[in-house]
């Protein structure tokens, strides 16, 4: 309702990474890669989908899930280079100005009490360049999502998700 976005909400599309399907679609929201597995065909699509300016969010994962993950990533785009990214980048001042990251931590739900970190993957690994992938470690802002109207987190940190996740999808549509 803020950004204008008519988004489609009949329904969701899950499709695996080697479908010419996901090619339809600006945004794709890879989720648990700590689980993630990939054939040669998936890691070549996602690869071709990264680089013709598809973006990808990636979310729902902690602690020694990152090894998973950073090898799958690194077979998609090889030399990957992940990025901590701080709110000085223009993927946090998309739509919503954020100026802190500190507010959402898998921690306030979870016992660890890990912090969250993001990191991107960035073209050519310049940070500079468009960003392709956004990986929020230590975090599943998904669930705030998710459960954002059964009272299971507190509505300002439901909202502070929110944000990331329209500062995410209007940043990939206007990169």
């Amino acid at each position: 309702e803020l950004t204008l976005v008519r988004p489609f909400l009949e329904g969701g599309n899950i499709y695996p990474a080697d479908s010419p399907e996901i090619f339809k679609y600006p945004v794709a929201y890879l989720s648990e890669p700590g689980y993630w597995s990939t054939n040669d065909a998936e890691v070549t699509n996602l690869r071709y989908y990264l680089l013709k300016g598809g973006f990808l969010i990636v979310d729902d994962f902690e602690g020694a899930h990152w090894f998973n993950f950073e090898e799958k990533m690194r077979q998609v785009l090889p030399g990957a280079q992940f990025v901590r990214l701080d709110t000085s980048y223009p993927v946090f001042h998309s739509f919503f100005d954020i100026e802190s990251l500190d507010h959402l931590t898998w921690g306030n739900y979870r016992s660890e009490r890990e912090p969250a970190i993001y990191y991107g993957v960035f073209e050519d690994n310049d940070p500079q360049k468009r960003l392709m992938v956004i990986v929020n470690y230590n975090n599943d802002i998904g669930d705030y999502w998710e459960w954002s109207d059964q009272g299971f987190f507190p509505i300002e940190l439901s909202n502070e998700a929110y944000k990331l996740g329209i500062n995410y999808i209007v940043y990939a549509m206007t990169h």
